[in-house]
């Protein structure tokens, strides 16, 4: 965007000098179709649905009739483009918004409304603005009830949007999981003023309570004080201060604690106390702190006795006052806490700042019907927490982090809890907090940063008849590592930092520069080399007793396991030995003797108890691992009268077998084997997808026909196999039915960690507490 001068348009004299990179902040703008608008005091939040066009790796059987297929590829391989849709918002000050409006003026191409839907107070006072420089009428909505129509959206849809705030702790940020019934909750807005809002269900609240002394209070007053003219100016003052040479402290009333009503002697007796004693001159910085502490703890308790009342233990607090500031966190949870004695629970969002946006986003769009689908956040496009904007500048904030955005793609299908797990309400998909975890926080980001130029490599290299692959995979690579560097510095900025979350970001870059499946041809070729063993592996585990046979399944399991391009150790010895394999990974198994635990309860649960009326098993990776590995395991299975629900990834991650591959690869084994075909004639044998497009596994987030299968078919066993789904998640997961959890351990500093060595197995045979 270039540079524009001049005034504003009877909104006085508007700072214009900003440069946008357009690409970073205004993305997909030719292809807008609907916006909406919130406008505070001093922020502009602008939320707009667009088209987004991407490839999209598409895999589809030859045609063999009459050919011999032996040396002929499996199957077809597409890459193919897609319009999915994409919801973009914007946060910036109110100081740029005729420029940004012009920019949005100059780029409008496919806009399908001539109305924006607007909200907050600014909704008034820019609305000629609005109206003239974009051609669209404003149609102003209820600012409470677009903020908690955006508040459910975000509670629903992004995982660990909510946290609480503890300053003092080695984590300042506790990231809460998605509790599957969000309401009853209390939400406080903090703006000028404060409003106090009872939410019941998506369209049942009430306006509760409210006060005049808020945000709009403490910039005032503190103007007053310290001359201070900006609203962060202020904060940031009072983050340098000590508020406890303004307050009157209740030891300075009574030389101590007052025991008898259980009073600490550090309590505030009375704000700004000192001041009428002491005749000196106190700093702005003590002053605006003792201020942020008077109105904090008016607010919180105000809160506080509300959430009693109506029998409440969670607050969300929002609104301009807030912002992510932690000095404002700290002293609201302080409160909260206090008056409270712990029973109630300040909560902060990440996106508090949009909500007002998104509801009246949704309001516009309910012809659309958004609730009827589940959104993602887009990590490629979205703005961390606290972190800088755009991301092309990651260590440096731009202007005190003038811009801001968040990016929620639609999924194709809802997605939903596994009816399996024990207690949804407490599910953690995740083993380890890197956010907590310093050392292997610091372990894990360097072995990404270290993966970086293999994956760029391995992408580029993927479509060798594509001009500008190189430059692509080049993109792919500076926008994941500037990722990985804001995370160095701030690994709350997404949420809980995780394996997962460093995977899922990763997978986000690739498909932002059109890199659907960089694994795709390796996939191919190695589920072509597997499908030639399948017979003569079958025949050996059929020649075998009944004990010797359910070792060598599990065994097989374990092995295919060892074929992950994703994990480097094995990338390495594929990449260097090409005839590595079944029997040679089978001799890099380290069986460890707590294996032989576990394994000995799963042989005995075999022989004694009856058949499991269904088993759903969560395959991972392609070629050996699905073909030589799960499909024999798969088989025994549905000998034993067992039903299974094989489930797959929906779209691909690394080499992770993929739905439609699986459906291909099925065919071409049912064709050989009568146990596999008639149990797919019979429905016996059901192959789903799972929702992910990710290497590892939430049980929280997945495709509501797999849920609504479970349930159906009665399933008892869960067999959740490979590194990324049962160790870096779901090792701790507790489900209501028997499972089993399966990986080869692939990487040398987890080994270790877990006090094995490389290729160390996993087997956990769990059984549910009666």
């Amino acid at each position: 965007m270039a540079e524009r001068g001049g005034r504003g348009s009877g909104h006085g004299s508007l700072d214009k000098s900003i440069t946008l990179p357009p690409d970073e902040i205004f993305r997909n703008l030719e292809n807008a179709k609907r916006f909406a608008i919130d406008i505070g005091g001093s922020l502009t939040k602008l939320a707009y649905y667009s088209t987004v066009q991407h490839k999209v790796a598409r895999v589809r059987s030859f045609d063999h009739s009459g050919k011999d297929i032996d040396n002929e590829p499996l199957y077809e391989i597409s890459v193919q483009e897609e319009i999915t849709a994409r919801l973009h918002f914007i946060k910036f000050e109110n100081t740029y918004i005729e420029t940004c409006l012009d920019f949005i003026k100059d780029h409008l191409v496919n806009t399908e409304t001539k109305v924006i839907k607007a909200t907050g107070g600014g909704a008034y006072k820019f609305k000629d603005l609005i109206e003239k420089k974009l051609g669209l009428k404003v149609d102003k909505e209820d600012v409470m009830t677009c903020l908690i129509k955006g508040c459910n959206f975000v509670l629903r849809n992004i995982p660990h949007e909510v946290f609480a705030y503890q300053k003092d702790s080695d984590t300042e940020f506790r990231f809460q999981t998605n509790h599957p019934n969000i309401f009853p909750y209390l939400l406080v807005n903090i703006g000028s003023g404060v409003s106090i809002v009872k939410v019941e269900t998506e369209d049942k609240f009430e306006w509760i309570g409210g006060s005049s002394i808020g945000g709009g209070t403490f910039w005032g007053l503190g103007a007053l004080l310290t001359k201070t003219k900006k609203f962060d100016e202020l904060l940031q003052l009072a983050s340098k201060g000590q508020h406890t040479n303004v307050d009157m402290l209740v030891k300075d009333v009574y030389g101590g604690a007052y025991q008898t009503l259980g009073l600490s002697g550090n309590l505030i007796a009375s704000s700004f106390g000192k001041s009428t004693t002491a005749d000196k001159e106190f700093s702005k910085e003590d002053m605006a702190k003792s201020l942020l502490h008077m109105i904090s703890n008016d607010i919180g308790q105000l809160a506080c006795l509300y959430a009693k009342l109506h029998n409440l233990n969670k607050i969300y607090f929002g609104g301009f006052f807030i912002r992510g500031h932690p000095v404002t966190m700290r002293t609201i949870t302080y409160s909260i806490n206090f008056f409270s004695k712990g029973e109630v629970q300040a909560l902060f969002l990440r996106h508090e700042g949009y909500l007002g946006a998104i509801g009246a986003f949704l309001k516009g769009a309910e012809q659309d019907n958004p609730n009827q689908y589940s959104w993602g956040e887009n990590y490629a496009g979205s703005s961390g927490l606290m972190s800088t904007s755009p991301d092309v500048y990651p260590m440096q904030r731009t202007r005190s982090g003038t811009f801001d955005m968040l990016e929620m793609d639609r999924l194709e299908r809802p997605l939903v809890n596994l009816p399996l797990l024990k207690d949804p309400s407490t599910y953690i998909p995740d083993t380890v907090d890197l956010t907590d975890d310093a050392m292997a926080r610091k372990y894990w980001l360097t072995c990404f940063e270290e993966a970086l130029d293999g994956v760029a490599k391995r992408a580029a290299a993927s479509q060798p008849d594509s001009v500008d692959a190189q430059e692509r995979a080049e993109k792919f690579r500076q926008k994941y590592w500037n990722k990985l560097q804001t995370l160095r510095q701030q690994p709350f900025a997404y949420g809980t930092l995780t394996v997962r979350s460093l995977l899922d970001t990763r997978e986000h870059c690739l498909n932002e520069f059109s890199f659907p499946d960089p694994y795709s041809k390796v996939k191919q070729k190695e589920n072509g080399i597997a499908l030639k063993c399948f017979q003569s592996v079958i025949e050996s585990l059929d020649s075998l007793g009944w004990e010797e046979r359910q070792f060598a399944l599990v065994k097989g399991l374990l092995a295919g396991n060892v074929f992950d391009w994703g994990a480097k150790a094995v990338s390495d010895v594929l990449e260097s030995e090409p005839q590595f394999g079944f029997e040679e990974a089978k001799s890099k198994l380290q069986e460890r003797p707590w294996l032989e635990d576990s394994y000995s309860q799963w042989l005995e649960r075999l022989k004694e108890g009856p058949p499991h009326k269904c088993a759903l098993i969560f395959a991972d990776n392609s070629g050996i691992d699905i073909i030589l590995g799960v499909f024999p395991f798969v088989r025994e299975l549905l000998s034993r009268g067992t039903e299974v629900i094989l489930a797959c990834n929906s779209g691909p991650a690394l080499n992770d077998v993929t739905y439609s591959e699986s459906l291909i690869v099925t065919e071409r084994i049912a064709a050989m084997d009568p146990v596999i075909h008639s149990a797919l004639r019979d429905e016996k044998l059901l192959l789903v997808q799972t929702g992910s497009s990710s290497p590892c596994l939430d049980l929280s987030r997945l495709d509501q026909g797999l849920a609504v299968l479970v349930r159906e078919r009665q399933t008892d066993l869960v067999v959740i196999e490979g590194m990324g789904r049962a160790i870096h998640t779901n090792y701790y997961a507790v489900l209501r039915c028997e499972s089993l959890k399966l990986a080869v351990i692939k990487n040398s500093w987890l080994a270790d960690r877990l006090g094995g060595k490389i290729f160390s197995v996993i087997f956990k045979y769990e059984v549910p507490c009666k």
